[in-house]
């Protein structure tokens, strides 16, 4: 399958540099994966399309101030860390520029000396495991440090970094944000669940492999970046009661549907609790096992995310969808407009 069967052309002015003020407001395109029929609505419409017992998966991950501006010890030279993932305790796997000052052993100074990191190893594709330093609680101190990674294609400085946060986040340590999930207030879901719509939460960790390109012509030659899920009893058990009941499990966003499929892939659709790495890469020709539909903003060209959302929806019908969208001027990407694929 062809990486250029995945393009599409977006002005760059449809590219959403901030997000609305009111995260329910945001537009909803709708689409039927069976008849490829699209639907124009708001975000807070999404009440009508989802029933008594349907089950609604979110992922509680929340966005740690993963970028740090520091400087070498003893020389001073500049640089920057983005965190990546956590290996074990204080060793991080990061992204640094520029990467010819960062050999093994070569220490770093951030903040007011309140953190140091000294590089371990140089790892695939450049990137470095680290080893961090300070005293007291890591996370307290990221907090005084750290920036929010924004993603490359955003420009602008974003004034409340909560904003780049769902209102469920919960559990520390993405790198970027579950996006589709930015759209929900405590309001909505509040309403959904008096519909007798059942709240399921799993976590997936989002790394900055999200953003990664694909580089190779043959997409089934990609090589999927791997994160870390958690998914536990209460959640496993509320989705397997929808499942059995005939009822429709809808993933808000292509981490919670990578959770999903990576956990009941290997169980015959059922789910069992668990945590672990994945790096299951899913485009046109997969089966899914537990979703039915999907919430999900509007995807990079060429992008892992819009492959994804091709297999459940077909190529084509997706591509048509995004064409819609941008003739009708949909905000696009991370704090762009929504997409429902029912």
């Amino acid at each position: 399958m062809d990486l250029k069967e995945f393009d599409y052309y977006l002005p760059e002015e449809l590219i959403a540099q901030h997000p609305l003020q009111k995260r329910d407001l945001s537009r909803l395109l709708v689409l039927d994966r069976e008849t490829g029929e699209i639907e124009h609505k708001s975000f807070m419409d999404i009440v009508n399309y989802l029933n008594e017992g349907d089950c609604l998966v979110l992922n509680n991950t929340r966005v740690i101030p993963a970028r740090l501006l520091g400087e070498k010890e003893g020389s001073g030279g500049k640089i920057e860390f983005v965190l990546l993932k956590r290996i074990d305790g204080d060793t991080w796997e990061v992204i640094l520029r520029p990467g010819k000052k960062a050999k093994p052993g070569a220490r770093f100074v951030f903040g007011n000396g309140e953190l140091k990191a000294e590089i371990l190893q140089v790892l695939e594709e450049g990137n470095r495991l680290v080893r961090f330093i300070y005293e007291g609680v890591f996370e307290e101190i990221l907090d005084k440090v750290g920036i929010m990674p924004l993603p490359p294609y955003i420009t602008q400085k974003l004034e409340d970094p909560e904003r780049y946060q769902t209102v469920y986040a919960k559990y520390n340590g993405s790198a970027a944000a579950p996006t589709a999930g930015l759209h929900f207030t405590r309001e909505l879901l509040d309403t959904l669940e008096k519909k007798g719509v059942r709240l399921a939460y799993v976590m997936l960790h989002v790394g900055l492999g999200t953003f990664r390109p694909v580089k190779v012509d043959d997409i089934t030659q990609h090589k999927m970046h791997s994160e870390f899920y958690s998914i536990d009893k209460e959640a496993c058990d509320t989705i397997n009661a929808a499942k059995a009941s005939g009822k429709k499990v809808i993933a808000v966003g292509t981490t919670s549907c990578r959770v999903l499929e990576t956990v009941g892939g290997g169980n015959n659709g059922i789910l069992r609790a668990g945590e672990g790495w994945t790096d299951i890469f899913i485009y046109p020709g997969y089966e899914f096992k537990i979703v039915d539909r999907l919430i999900t903003n509007f995807h990079l060209p060429e992008s892992t995310l819009i492959m994804l959302v091709s297999s459940l929806a077909g190529r084509e019908k997706v591509l048509n969808a995004y064409s819609v969208a941008v003739r009708e001027k949909y905000r696009f990407f991370s704090f762009g407009d929504a997409m429902l694929i029912k």
